[in-house]
């Protein structure tokens, strides 16, 4: 059972046509090495936050938005873990036919769905102009300073690199191409659930504080 968000939570409108829409891609098949070489037990995807999988809460916060999404995981039949790489590669070669694809890692409880939709909009307003638009949240932190976040978002010109993608650095060198073609559109966020993964078995101590603050 997916965890719902607490009654009377109000999000954006998504997208009245979903035909235009971004696809969500959700990324489940990674090993967590540094999560049990921290000390962490088994996938951090399936690590109990409040009683549930973490996984669960992503998707949760994914299905609230009202977009279209895949989820990558990894067969059964392949022991080995694929690179982020090969499972963005994967996800945006299950719906080639989208004007775009938002890469969001599994492992983001805490995301707002709000940002997924802000994301999406904004992805889909920028490749109207130009098909080869990233989009990325930028952060602010109670330091005052700003991170970027997730997901990520990309237009249809980047369907075959995202493709061709294979290994551990994922998306980043396409992110990087993305700020050299002057394409990069980052989008202003307070939404701390864009940053906040689960990396090490204390961050899902902070992710269960947060949680139980905003169910109450």
């Amino acid at each position: 059972m997916i965890p719902v968000p607490p009654h009377g939570t109000r999000y954006p409108e998504p997208m009245a046509d979903l035909s235009s829409s971004p696809i969500v891609v959700v990324l489940a098949a990674g090993a967590g090495r540094r999560f049990r070489e921290a000390g962490g037990t088994g996938s951090k995807l399936h690590a109990h936050l409040l009683g549930r999988p973490v996984l669960d809460w992503t998707l949760a916060a994914v299905r609230a938005s009202g977009l279209p999404w895949v989820l990558v995981e990894r067969p059964e039949h392949e022991p080995d873990a694929y690179g982020m790489g090969d499972s963005i590669a994967r996800g945006v070669a299950r719906r080639p036919d989208a004007p775009g694809w938002l890469i969001l890692p599994g492992d983001l409880p805490l995301i707002d769905p709000a940002s997924l939709i802000n994301i999406a909009q904004s992805l889909r307003e920028a490749s109207l102009a130009e098909p080869w638009a990233v989009v990325r949240p930028l952060v602010a932190m109670p330091d005052g300073t700003t991170q970027p976040g997730h997901p990520v978002g990309f237009g249809p010109a980047w369907q075959d690199a995202l493709r061709g993608l294979r290994g551990e650095s994922g998306a980043m060198p396409l992110v990087r191409q993305a700020g050299q073609r002057g394409t990069m559109h980052p989008l202003p966020s307070d939404d701390a659930g864009c940053v906040q993964d689960i990396d090490h078995p204390d961050d899902l101590l902070q992710a269960e504080k947060a949680l139980q603050s905003r169910l109450g």
